[in-house]
């Protein structure tokens, strides 16, 4: 997402650089190319002039400090705006019921259904709650099939009424089993529409009547660009709904839709959808986002992904084998799932401050870590804890085991070493070793 519009703003903000001031010249010169990028990128027409015309104003009102290039103050103004454009800061979803009750609403294919399943094991596992999944697309059996596959993989429970072709009694019905039962929050998938299907707008509305639910969400497929903002004018003045989640960012979309859905609907962007996994859900974050865009990187969301999958307790009993150079085969696996429990290794690398533009020219494999790990898991027990004693004979089992060749063990090996070598330079002297090195001062 973002990769032609952070391209073209990149070249739009390098006309200042090398020029001594800001001038009303080479201020609209510059903005002309912003403009043509965001339109490029699928953004509102008017948006895109209010936001030129925004940062104009703010441009030629700076006094350009000696220790600050033209250039980089007109960065920090567009990126200022690029906050303001999507929403300023992050918002949370409200759940203030009991139980508090989520509305989905969207149109046909957006990912409603998958949405609600990456929801329901975000509010479990990140906000501790016991949520209950809702079928209530009675029009589509499949939908309702793929709910209780997805309740299945995040140990959800959802609650369905067979033979049941209504939407509004089955809503009702699910709240007082959610009552009984103790499910917060009540997460109810409904069927996609159109905006110009009168009908089934009538039944989400009266959905939304029944249940008065403390958060109406609508979920848009950010592929379809533009006119995802125009459905969500439309549906925001039937239902008006409490925010945004955006599908398939991780997709060819241009990301028109994130950077106009604020300010056409004055609606937040609550979540971003970023993979087929049920943990590829984001809470959105615009600062983040005009960071990425501009490719200053995301550190601050790297860093939160790390420490949601790496465990303190674990990271000490690593940093004493590491000191007492033990670190072996298994820590090695051990980090290695770890790092691809954080999502694709791309999107990782791109949220590093200046590899924005070079990631995106990069072929990195997210499958880059399966031969490792079938020659390590081709290794005995043994031979995983004492790299030491994996001779000739032992890297050719190894090798013949995971389809790798013996240059390919040999090199893990040498990887290994040096890791551990880096490891303990990072790490400092063993215990012993510090008892030797303050016996030698004395």
């Amino acid at each position: 997402m973002f990769e032609n519009l952070s391209d073209k703003l990149e070249r739009s903000l390098k006309l200042l650089k090398g020029e001594g001031r800001i001038t009303e010249l080479n201020v609209a010169e510059t903005l002309k190319d912003i403009r043509r990028a965001l339109l490029d990128a699928d953004v509102n027409y008017k948006v895109a002039r209010q936001f030129t015309d925004t940062v104009r104003e703010k441009a030629l009102g700076q006094h350009v400090l000696t220790s600050i290039r033209p250039g980089q103050l007109m960065i920090k103004i567009v990126h200022d705006e690029l906050v303001q454009l999507m929403g300023g800061t992050a918002e949370e979803i409200q759940l203030k019921g009991s139980p508090a009750v989520i509305l989905m609403s969207g149109l046909q294919g957006s990912g409603k259904t998958t949405f609600s399943g990456k929801l329901a094991s975000l509010l479990k596992s990140k906000k501790g709650k016991n949520p209950m999944l809702v079928a209530c697309d009675v029009y589509r059996p499949a939908a309702i099939e793929q709910l209780h596959i997805l309740g299945e993989q995040i140990g959800v429970p959802v609650y369905s009424e067979a033979g049941n072709g209504n939407p509004v009694e089955i809503a009702l019905h699910s709240l007082a089993e959610a009552r009984k039962k103790g499910y917060d929050p009540v997460i109810i998938d409904t069927a996609g529409r159109l905006a110009i299907d009168e009908q089934m707008m009538q039944e989400i509305a009266a959905i939304k009547k029944a249940v008065q639910p403390d958060e109406i969400l609508f979920v848009v497929d950010a592929m379809t660009g533009q006119d995802a903002v125009n459905t969500a004018r439309e549906f925001n003045e039937r239902l008006d709904f409490d925010g945004v989640v955006l599908t398939k960012l991780d997709g060819d979309t241009r990301g028109g839709a994130a950077l106009s859905i604020r300010t056409v609907v004055d609606k937040p962007v609550k979540f971003i959808g970023t993979g087929e996994k049920m943990d590829a859900l984001d809470v959105f974050h615009p600062e983040r986002m005009a960071n990425r865009i501009l490719g200053m990187g995301d550190v601050v969301s790297l860093v939160e992904r790390a420490q949601e999958q790496f465990d303190e307790e674990e990271a000490r009993r690593l940093q004493k084998k590491i000191a007492k150079n033990q670190f072996d085969f298994n820590d090695f696996l051990s980090q290695i799932q770890q790092v691809k429990r954080m999502g694709s290794l791309k999107d990782l690398v791109s949220m590093l401050p200046g590899f924005g533009k070079a990631v995106r020219e990069m072929d990195i494999d997210d499958n880059a870590f399966v031969r490792i790990e079938a020659m390590i898991h081709s290794m005995t027990p043994a031979e995983r804890s004492s790299p030491a004693i994996l001779n000739g004979p032992r890297r050719q089992r190894i090798a013949a085991g995971s389809g790798a060749s013996v240059q390919d063990v040999n090199r893990l090996l040498k990887q290994m070493e040096e890791m551990r070598r880096m490891m303990r330079m990072v790490s400092g002297p063993a215990p012993g070793a510090r008892k030797m090195l303050a016996s030698k001062r004395r």
